[in-house]
């Protein structure tokens, strides 16, 4: 790399490659209790923290995750922007759209492990859904 060179190392592509798959992960409902897409994303003792409340563990994720599609059949998260990564760290914001219209916004930052599995998400909502009460959650 030159010195006037700013892109990132390669060493991120794979945080790249994990964050493809964490939005894959989100957009893929029902995987039930056998599901290795979670296990393969997901540290043993993943640690979620949002306002809907503090899940451990990628079963707790996958549970949610179906919960949300089991009541937004036709929701897409997606991001809003090119992810932000440096060293074992990620800011991802995001955007779900349900019936094609913006429904809430938000920020992931993760962590992610040697292994390149991700460890913790702490979520903030950046525009929340309507009616949503963040007093009424964990």
């Amino acid at each position: 790399m030159s010195q006037t060179d700013t892109r990132e190392p390669a060493t991120t592509d794979p945080h790249r490659e994990t964050l493809d798959r964490y939005l894959r992960f989100w957009n893929t409902p029902a995987a039930g209790a056998d599901d290795t897409t979670a296990s393969a994303l997901f540290a043993p003792g993943i640690r979620y923290c949002a306002p809907i409340g503090d899940l451990s563990g990628h079963q707790a994720l996958a549970d949610f995750r179906d919960q949300f599609f089991q009541h937004m059949e036709s929701a897409e998260f997606r991001a809003r922007r090119e992810p932000e990564i440096h060293h074992d760290r990620a800011r991802l914001l995001w955007r779900i759209d349900v019936h094609g219209e913006e429904f809430a916004t938000g920020t992931d930052v993760l962590a992610f492990a040697p292994d390149g599995r991700i460890t913790t998400v702490t979520a903030f909502l950046d525009k929340a859904p309507e009616g949503f009460d963040p007093h009424a959650h964990g």
